[in-house]
């Protein structure tokens, strides 16, 4: 790998993976507009968000097939290109549907960017300095979705929410130009067979399971659509489980959960990254719902808390080479659960210096964990296995982020609701956020806890290590 030029792979896979995940969390602050301009109900719009993750969920096992089975710039300029295509769509979107239909297909490119942009990096660069380049893979992964609200709260507020697409394109082209001149191979390439049943079983699996949880949030636990689309991505997962397991060459490797550090760094990975996109999407809805501040207002109430990530990842990473993640994710994990408990007491009074610093102090704990504890996981695996737990950590994240803030607003519509009926709570709708709070603080308690059940020692691996010794640091 002596030919490759490392800060020219780097910057491209980062500005590509930035813009992709950015888009999670575009539409957050921007939906109350589409409403308006395009007659839409807020269960309707709210898919605008639902959907890109749903896709993302079903992509992501899928991309750790592609990566053995094509080449790095074959995948990323086709994953670029689809992108592309999708944020046009949706930026001249004459209707609803077809600002639905742009989101799918943006998506469909966006979640393989990830997963190939980690097992790039893991290949690419020696495991004493993965810590650094991986803390840029952190500011990705924590900056790009909490900076989405922020930027479209701005765009929504000074323009149409059209720009949000206009203002992407030219770098997801710019991107994909200098890919095409640029871009060196870096995968190995296997001639994987395409096993159409495991990608079938994946889809229904992960997708029915997202599309359920989004269900029960429209419709409500028990509704019929909510039992079937849940049964069926139950039934479908388990199969699919079973399938990857017995097949020599499977699309998804479950055995990479046979690495003691994995389940744990993927358990506290997944709960953090849901915990991030829920708070994202219930402080919006407090601010512009119930205390009426503006989209503007809500996204640069959480901007300090994005900048934080953002200047802090890379420091992280280099601090993560030198005392590894033990040291790390310890703190970011008391600091998640502390700053998560004052949100359980908003109320009508509740400043907007408040929410501001309590939601920094909140991202200053995350940054601590995001990176530091995939990384720590990632590096555990032989190098035959990085793109699988890329694709596997990258998979749990999203069905957590997707799941998890289905189940968030489903509580507080809920309790909301409950608390209309019995007329004795003053402020129901902001009780329900209350609530949902409540949810993420036990979540962030059980990371803290799992915490103590990881072992940080680091395997040999004789595959990993003579590959390393070959690379020039």
């Amino acid at each position: 790998m002596n030919d490759i030029h490392r800060p020219t792979v780097v910057a491209l896979l980062l500005a590509g993976s930035f813009i992709a995940i950015l888009n999670q969390t575009l539409m957050i602050t921007a939906i109350p507009p589409i409403i308006v301009e395009m007659g839409v109900t807020p269960n309707s719009a709210q898919w605008l968000t639902t959907v890109f993750m749903l896709v993302n969920g079903i992509m992501i096992p899928v991309s750790a097939f592609l990566i053995e089975r094509f080449t790095t710039r074959q995948l990323f300029l086709t994953a670029m290109s689809v992108f592309a295509v999708g944020t046009v769509v949706a930026g001249l979107s004459p209707t609803f549907e077809w600002l639905l239909l742009g989101r799918v297909i943006q998506s469909m490119g966006a979640g393989v960017m990830l997963p190939l942009m980690t097992t790039v990096f893991l290949l690419i660069f020696p495991m004493n300095k993965r810590g650094s380049v991986m803390g840029l893979v952190g500011l990705v992964i924590s900056f790009a979705p909490a900076i989405g609200p922020a930027f479209s709260g701005w765009v929504t507020g000074n323009f149409s929410w059209r720009y949000l697409f206009f203002i992407i394109l030219p770098i997801a082209i710019i991107d994909i130009v200098i890919a095409y001149f640029v871009l060196k191979n870096v995968t190995e390439v296997k001639k994987t067979k395409v096993d159409v049943l495991s990608i079938v079983l994946s889809s229904f699996g992960f997708g029915g399971l997202l599309y359920g949880v989004t269900s029960a949030g429209n419709f409500g636990w028990g509704a019929p659509v909510t039992l079937i689309t849940l049964a069926v991505g139950v039934i479908s997962l388990v199969f699919f489980i079973l399938r990857q397991l017995r097949m020599k060459h499977p699309m998804l490797e479950f055995r990479v959960f046979t690495y003691s550090i994995f389940p744990f760094a993927v358990f506290i990975g997944s709960v953090t990254f849901m915990g991030l996109i829920g708070v994202e999407t219930l402080i919006p809805l407090y601010m512009q719902n119930m205390r009426e501040f503006s989209a503007l207002e809500a996204g640069m109430a959480m901007l300090p808390g994005a900048l934080i990530t953002g200047l802090l990842a890379p420091v992280v990473g280099r601090i993560f080479d030198k005392v590894g993640a033990r040291f790390l994710v310890l703190p970011g994990l008391i600091i998640i659960t502390a700053s998560t408990i004052p949100f359980i007491f908003l109320n009508t009074e509740t400043t907007f210096a408040f929410i501001t610093i309590m939601y920094s102090v909140r991202m200053f704990g995350l940054v601590l964990i995001m990176m530091p504890i995939q990384t720590a996981a990632l590096n555990q695996l032989p190098k035959r296995l990085i793109p699988h737990g890329a694709a596997m950590d990258g998979t749990m994240r999203m069905t957590a982020a997707s799941v998890g803030t289905a189940v968030l607003v489903t509580v507080m519509t809920s309790v909301e609701s409950v608390a209309e009926n019995r007329g004795n709570i003053a402020q129901p709708d902001i009780f329900g956020v209350n609530i949902s709070f409540v949810v993420v603080a036990c979540l962030a308690l059980f990371t803290l806890i799992s915490y103590f059940f990881i072992r940080f020692e680091q395997p040999e691996h004789k595959e990993q290590d003579e590959g390393e010794r070959n690379q020039v640091s």
